[in-house]
């Protein structure tokens, strides 16, 4: 008997900043391997093999649900955005690729300059044994708005020690 196939599961979240600009934000996004510094459920996330930066380097992460290997795709610093598929994992996800992007808002600040941006994560992947996908958006959708807050937190300590606020 032929397996069934499912439908891929297709989800997006977004999260706006509204105090920080894509430039700002875009460092946190591009360096790949601090998912522990912004996540949660993530407690170890380090390089494995690649050169920063660059696609094909891959990142080991080490967490509450277990552990995973992502291959960085795509990255284009230029407009803020990178793509990233699971290799390996222990926790069920298969197929999973997703897209993080960083995008201006048009809203503009007091100085006539954009203000605030807004995170994407989309992604597309098989479906989760055992989980629906309303409740994996929800854990993406919660996972980036804990990012978004971890982020602009980060600057704006930043900028406090640099007397800029």
């Amino acid at each position: 008997m032929a397996e069934e196939t499912l439908p891929k599961w297709k989800g997006k979240a977004m999260a706006v900043l509204k105090r920080s600009t894509p430039d700002q934000i875009w460092p946190f996004l591009e360096e790949f391997c601090n998912l522990d510094r912004l996540l949660p459920d993530i407690h170890t996330c380090y390089r494995v093999e690649g050169s920063p930066g660059q696609p094909g380097l891959v990142r080991h992460c080490i967490g509450k649900f277990g552990w995973v290997n992502e291959k960085l795709l795509t990255i284009d610093p230029t407009n803020w955005s990178l793509s990233y598929q699971v290799l390996e994992n222990n926790f069920g996800l298969n197929n999973y690729v997703a897209t993080l992007k960083v995008l201006p808002t048009a809203k503009l600040g007091d100085d006539g300059k954009p203000a605030g941006c807004e995170i994407e994560w989309s992604f597309i992947t098989d479906p989760v044994q055992g989980m629906k996908l309303e409740d994996f958006v929800s854990y993406i959708d919660n996972g980036l708005q804990f990012m978004a807050n971890k982020m602009e937190d980060a600057l704006n300590a930043q900028m406090q020690r640099f007397g800029m606020s």
